[in-house]
């Protein structure tokens, strides 16, 4: 979401980093946190790894990379979901994460990768171009929603037998939303064959509006004055990167302890080699498409202490499709990093287990 105020081949084919067996365990969520606390992020130095702090994978998570159409890589940290106790038939849907700007695929691994695969879920956190440990493209930008989207979907196509639930956070979400527009309208991107691979649902995490930052940006500037002047700070001049307490502020709860903040600030610094979108180009192609909500399921879902999509700009996203938006207490902008990252994941959760099991 970082940019949002600046201008900013097969797995089985694919080298694979790091692999770490399977634990087979009864998942406790008090029990993750703490442990969580003492492990360190870090590992050492990944094989010639773009990023110089790596991440370092949890039990049963293995780093592999996509071979796009282009030749490029793309970074992919996946989990599979435990075997569900008697219920080999009804399999659950495939869980496929987007990031926002200044993080990567690790951001999903740390906690909710784990978390959702002792549920019984596989799940495949993306590292779009140029962020992580995924390849870079040659401009000045990663690309645009449709060559993020249509990154995205040369995964699934290649990699996922079944439609996957797409979950998308900050401009992933916007990621997200361009894939629905284009799947619902039957569009066709370069480096796949025919329609895009269907969806069984999307959910849209602390996104950014379909018709973009403009809303949002303006209201900050009329309303929060000071918090407008933190987030261009934090952001568009990357305050983040060298100040804990704005960082802190930008993405986490203050509850969120000190040690865990700077780890994870050294991983966002290292996670972006160059902005996601060229912004000036990226607002001259919004609004995204309105479409039916025919064929998917959808969930939009926010943060009472986002610092930097609002509740209006969460209520904005959740009346364009149609949706009743929900909106988790007590959780800030980071909600799958943040000290209460166990709220949006038992929400989310349930979402699915009332839908697709």
């Amino acid at each position: 979401m970082a940019a949002l105020f600046s201008s900013q081949t097969n797995l089985s084919s694919s080298l694979v980093i790091h692999s770490y067996p399977v634990k087979l365990k009864k998942f406790s969520i008090r029990k993750s946190v703490n442990v969580a606390k003492k492990v360190s992020l870090f590992a050492v130095l990944v094989d010639n790894g773009k990023m110089k702090v790596p991440f370092k994978l949890k039990e049963g998570q293995s780093r592999k990379f996509h071979q796009l159409p282009s030749g490029l890589k793309m970074e992919v940290i996946s989990q599979k979901g435990l075997d569900q106790k008697n219920n080999n038939e009804l399999k659950n849907p495939p869980l496929v994460f987007i990031h926002g700007s200044y993080h990567a695929a690790w951001c999903w691994a740390e906690h909710w990768l784990p978390f959702f695969s002792e549920n019984g879920f596989d799940c495949y956190a993306l590292s779009l171009l140029a962020q992580g440990e995924s390849d870079e493209p040659t401009g000045p930008a990663a690309g645009t929603l449709e060559t993020h989207a249509s990154d995205v979907a040369s995964f699934i196509q290649k990699e996922i037998t079944a439609p996957p639930v797409l979950l998308g956070h900050s401009f992933g979400g916007l990621i997200v939303q361009s894939y629905l527009s284009s799947v619902e309208t039957n569009k066709e991107f370069s480096g796949t064959a025919n329609s895009l691979p269907k969806l069984a649902g999307a959910i849209l995490l602390c996104s950014v509006p379909p018709t973009g930052n403009g809303g949002l940006v303006w209201r900050y500037m009329r309303s929060k004055p000071i918090a407008a002047f933190k987030v261009t700070i934090s952001l568009a001049a990357k305050g983040f990167a060298t100040s804990l307490s704005l960082c802190k502020e930008t993405f986490f709860s203050p509850e969120l302890q000190d040690h865990l903040t700077r780890s994870y600030q050294k991983l966002m610094v290292e996670s972006s080699r160059m902005p996601l979108f060229d912004l000036k180009k990226l607002n001259a192609s919004l609004p995204v498409p309105r479409v039916p909500r025919s064929s998917f399921e959808l969930l939009v879902l926010g943060a009472s202490n986002d610092f930097i999509v609002d509740s209006e700009g969460l209520r904005e996203t959740a009346m364009f499709y149609g949706v009743e938006p929900v909106c988790i207490e007590g959780i800030a902008h980071d909600m799958m990093l943040d000290c209460t990252w166990d709220k949006g994941a038992h929400v989310i959760l349930s979402w699915l287990s009332n839908r697709f099991t």
